[in-house]
């Protein structure tokens, strides 16, 4: 399935850049070339000929990982991107691991302070975050640590120091989904009838919320994880845009705006193989997380029928 995924985003891209409006040979020329340069310039950019012979050879390409030449920049699409992802991608993973290393704790202190003081703060600094937009975000951070302060560089790459920012920025809004899941999930499971009898049996507190409470909190934070990787890789734009760094995502948003289609083409066949690697990833973390999950894949694979859905965890 995830290759079909994969599959099918190709061919939805490679459609939607080859029905919206405008002309990028033209834009490319400028507005002072003749027709039959245009023509031409548009056939040697493998624009003409019908359609689904262009997209079978586009996606024989694929599948060979040959994404050609950038048409703004002239230069290779493959080697572009394995020079600006490990930047992209360092900013995302830190986002990704300090938004559950935060939220994950805090959701649970929220859970098991309901009605009290910290449910409270966490659930208003939750809203606050959630409710201020990234880009304003990111400006006053430049501002405080960078304008006024003069202690973290406001741009650019250069040493560890120029990262600071962009993880801050990214972070201060991001555990707020990862807090409130944890917490919607914990306090359901908290009002299930295996969790009052094992308190009644005398298990103490934390063999309750280890044992039986957070193993079926779990499940939701890691679909829910699973599923925003892509999007911390695509917030990334905003992110790489504000402090000027040269990742994928100003690459992407380049691209766009000068209409380099092989570009935009090959960043959303990378983003949508990071989704799809994700959500197998999270179907591995739910087999590891509840052996019973892998059991009933194991027998209906023999079987040859899908599995049921899985229910609560007991012990």
């Amino acid at each position: 399935m995830s290759l079909v995924v994969i599959l099918m985003a190709a061919i939805l891209i490679f459609t939607i850049m080859n029905v919206v409006p405008g002309d990028p040979a033209a834009q490319l020329l400028g507005s002072e070339a003749t027709y039959e340069e245009i023509v031409a310039k548009r056939t040697a950019m493998g624009l003409e000929g019908p359609f689904l012979i262009r997209l079978g050879q586009y996606l024989w390409n694929v599948v060979r990982l040959d994404f050609g030449t950038s048409w703004f920049y002239g230069t290779s699409i493959v080697n572009e991107i394995a020079t600006r992802i490990p930047r992209t991608l360092f900013i995302s993973v830190s986002h990704l691991i300090l938004d559950v290393c935060i939220g994950i704790p805090v959701g649970i202190m929220a859970a098991t302070h309901r009605g009290k003081w910290q449910d409270r703060g966490v659930v208003s600094l939750a809203m606050l975050f959630q409710s201020i937009p990234s880009f304003w975000l990111n400006m006053e951070l430049i501002v405080l640590f960078s304008i006024t302060l003069g202690i973290l560089p406001a741009s650019g790459i250069g040493s560890w120091k120029h990262y600071i920012l962009p993880i801050i920025g990214g972070v201060l809004g991001g555990w707020v989904g990862s807090a409130r899941q944890i917490r919607q999930s914990l306090l359901e499971v908290m009002r299930d009838d295996y969790v009052t009898t094992a308190r009644a049996k005398g298990v103490s507190s934390r063999a309750v919320m280890t044992h039986h409470v957070l193993p079926n909190a779990l499940m939701p934070v890691i679909t829910l994880v699973g599923g925003t990787v892509g999007g911390i890789i695509t917030g990334s734009l905003m992110t790489e845009r504000t402090f000027s760094i040269p990742g994928v995502g100003t690459y992407m948003l380049t691209a766009v705006n000068n209409r380099d289609y092989p570009v935009v083409e090959a960043v959303t066949i990378i983003l949508a193989a990071a989704n799809a690697l994700c959500m197998l990833l999270v179907d591995l973390c739910y087999a590891f997380i509840d052996p019973r999950i892998k059991a009933q894949y194991v027998s209906s694979t023999k079987k040859g029928r899908r599995p049921k859905k899985h229910g609560k965890i007991t012990g």
